[in-house]
């Protein structure tokens, strides 16, 4: 008779291994430990915030930027000048983002009586909000009288700021946009100031002490040009606009090769207000504004030449007007595409297209190589759909 196997117990556990418990129980007291001895990981450097921040508006993302100048704002071991720039940033952002209401109460809190007002304020704080005081010129006015005062200071180093000082060149740029944004203030149809018997003064005034501070600035000659303009002085106007257009930077800002153009188009130099306009598309060849006058230079090219029977510029008047033709009906697509606010310049481009549709005139034929190209991507397309 064989001998009987022990059956198992169904339930029945390994005994524990003393050693790997032992193990297991060392490890997590070095876990706690180091835990423990663990130190916090520093706060990043207060400028280093900052100049994220400005990166970040400087891309747009303003959400983001919020964000990293609020870091700042709750941080304690951030200096006066840093909280005052973060200040500054924030209302940046705020306008940015259409919170015009919380903009302008940060603007404010930087200026007297506020008491949390730095001495000497920001010059940046009333250009922020002349600019927000659109409604009311007068209060514009005083915004931008009280930032020259504070960069004239500056510049005579009466006071230093209470952020990093900027340099000779950038204290007279802003004195003299100031100046400028002034003049363009008394010279506004939309206020009553235009019709006040001292505007004219005025402004001569206002761009004298401009050019003062520097007589090169092309931004002041432009704005004199346009004084002249209004004073029935078109010589003086046109040799003023080719001073500054000699003088423009090549980072000049769109708004102000736009307003050059604008301005040569009106005194009728045409090429000049070409080239610019070229300068423009270049780099942005969705600028609305730019198609629009460029489409209103050809057609008023196209109407001097009808007039005197000779071409313009080698063009004559039924290609002038194809030009135009083209550059309007880019600016209306343009302005649809980006649901642009500026109606009246729709109105009239809707105008001069249908002016010139009643003449005959119809855009200029798509080249060859283009509807080739085409018509190779529709081939392309319609055997991948065949293959799938």
């Amino acid at each position: 008779m064989g001998r009987t196997r022990t059956r198992a117990a169904k339930n029945a556990k390994p005994s524990p291994d003393p050693t790997i418990d032992s193990l297991l129980s060392k490890a997590q007291e070095l876990i706690v430990q180091a835990a423990k001895n663990a130190k916090p990981s520093p706060d990043p450097a207060i400028d280093s915030l900052l100049s994220k921040a400005q990166d970040l508006i400087v891309q747009c993302d303003y959400p983001l930027a919020r964000k990293f100048i609020e870091r700042v704002l709750v941080r304690d071991d951030a200096g006066a000048a840093e909280k005052v720039a973060a200040r500054e940033a924030l209302g940046v952002v705020l306008l940015e983002l259409g919170e015009l209401s919380k903009a302008r109460d940060t603007f404010l809190a930087l200026l007297p009586p506020h008491p949390d007002a730095p001495a000497p304020p920001p010059p940046s704080a009333h250009l922020y909000l002349a600019q927000l005081s659109s409604d009311d010129p007068y209060a514009a006015l005083a915004h931008y009288q009280a930032a020259i005062d504070i960069l004239h200071a500056q510049l005579k180093g009466k006071h230093a700021s209470t952020a990093a000082p900027p340099d000779d060149d950038e204290l007279k740029g802003n004195i003299v946009r100031a100046y400028v944004a002034m003049v363009e203030i008394w010279m506004d149809p939309g206020y009553d100031l235009c019709f006040d018997p001292a505007a004219e003064q005025t402004c001569e005034s206002l761009l004298a002490r401009a050019l003062e501070i520097d007589p090169s600035n092309p931004e002041a000659l432009l704005a004199l040009a346009s004084v002249r303009t209004s004073q029935q002085r078109p010589a003086d106007a046109l040799a003023l606009l080719h001073q500054s257009h000699t003088l423009l930077p090549a980072d000049a800002s769109i708004p102000t090769r736009l307003a050059l153009a604008k301005m040569f188009v009106e005194l009728g130099a045409y090429a000049e207000a070409l080239s610019v306009l070229q300068a423009v598309l270049a780099a942005d060849d969705t600028e609305v504004e730019a198609w629009y006058i460029e489409g209103w230079a050809f057609w008023l090219m196209g109407e001097r030449a009808k007039e005197r029977g000779e071409a313009v510029d080698g063009l004559g008047w039924e290609e002038l007007w194809r030009d135009a033709r083209d550059c309007l009906e880019t600016c209306r697509s343009l302005h649809a595409a980006q649901e642009h606010h500026d109606e009246p310049l729709l109105e009239h481009v809707q105008e001069l297209l249908s002016n010139l549709g009643k003449m005959g005139i119809q855009p200029s034929p798509v080249e060859e190589g283009a509807d080739e190209e085409d018509e190779g991507w529709e081939d392309a397309s319609d055997e991948d759909v065949d293959m799938e």
